[in-house]
């Protein structure tokens, strides 16, 4: 058997303009999504997620895709919930030369799912290192990162970025535009998130931007404007220590742009009443800058702010389900105990 785990990520700042071509910077965090591979003798894959569906439930289904539900949910819960390992074993016996080889999967994760965290990612990418590591091949972080963005795009319906997979895979701050993705040095910078207990819809919320974006022409430079932000922040980061505590002046800047980051965001259309005021009470509580991070229309807020000021104020702010202290992940993908 062999273990890998992968970390989830918020957006410092870039979501949704990454996907045409503007820069972005994601920050890994030390929430895990951990996968359990094991080879079998036949292609049959047997994937147990307890943490990808509403209901805890096992899909057991051979290398045609076809399923056999444990339980009685509708097909369309069941390939949502299993789509992204799909893609990762695919990947997987691609990368190894073993197109017949079969799997038993476990994937736990504390990531909360679709709320902007990387979930899909991390697993993806923690799928495609078990699965190779299991079937005698080590890939480099980049390698598993390239492998882990080809099978997002492929379940996304091309609208995936980079950005994601490639912070899970390698871990710290990330630089993101395009095709050119490369890690950054930053301060280990203090997030806090805020989660309302909800997930947008990543298809919609992305397909929505771009008819915006192709319809009127200052909704594109809305677009372009948060590539600006991104630029301007890592002008910040640059400049900053990497291996030291963040001057209070460097927080005080980031914030401001986060919160830019997140007025143009909203004009957008992908913020959410529940994403508002959890930046809000951040906001008021006293961090340094706020914003919805991830696809949006649910989900999660992340805010800078080094006491317990912004937690406390998101722990009573109505609709939000949890907030917790959120620290850097220096590392990627990694392998595990089994």
């Amino acid at each position: 058997m062999t273990v890998c785990s992968a970390p989830g990520k918020v957006y410092l700042f870039g979501e949704h303009a990454v996907v045409y071509g503007e820069p972005a910077v994601p920050c890994a965090v030390e929430r895990r999504a951990t996968v359990r591979v094991e080879a079998r003798e036949d292609d049959h894959v047997r994937v147990h997620a307890p943490d990808l569906s509403i209901d805890d439930f096992t899909v057991e289904y051979a290398g045609s895709g076809e399923r056999d539900p444990a339980v009685d949910v509708p097909d369309s819960l069941v390939a949502a919930a299993t789509g992204y390992v799909d893609a990762a074993v695919e990947q997987a016996r691609e990368a190894a030369d073993a197109p017949d080889a079969g799997f038993d999967i476990t994937v736990e994760s504390d990531i909360p799912l679709g709320a902007g965290l990387g979930s899909s990612a991390a697993v993806v990418v923690a799928g495609i290192d078990a699965a190779t590591r299991e079937l005698g091949v080590e890939l480099d972080g980049e390698e598993v990162a390239d492998r882990a963005f080809r099978a997002e795009y492929e379940v996304q319906d091309g609208q995936a970025s980079r950005a994601d997979t490639f912070c899970s895979a390698m871990g710290g701050a990330v630089r993101v535009e395009g095709d050119d993705c490369r890690t950054i040095g930053t301060p280990n910078l203090p997030f806090v998130v805020g989660f309302d207990g909800g997930a947008g819809d990543t298809g919609e919320l992305v397909a929505g931007v771009r008819s915006l974006r192709e319809t009127y022409d200052f909704a594109a430079a809305t677009v372009e404007s948060i590539g600006d932000v991104v630029r301007e922040g890592e002008h910040l980061l640059s400049a900053a220590d990497p291996d030291g505590e963040p001057s209070p002046d460097l927080l005080d800047s980031l914030g401001r742009l986060m919160d830019f980051d997140h007025g143009l965001l909203s004009a957008l259309g992908v913020s959410s009443g529940s994403l508002d005021s959890m930046v809000w009470a951040a906001r008021n509580a006293g961090a340094h800058g706020a914003k919805l991070t991830g696809a949006g229309g649910g989900g999660c807020i992340v805010a800078l702010d080094s006491t317990a000021a912004s937690e406390t104020a998101l722990e009573y702010t109505p609709g939000c389900e949890d907030a917790f202290r959120a620290e850097l992940a220096t590392d990627g993908v990694r392998v595990e105990e089994p």
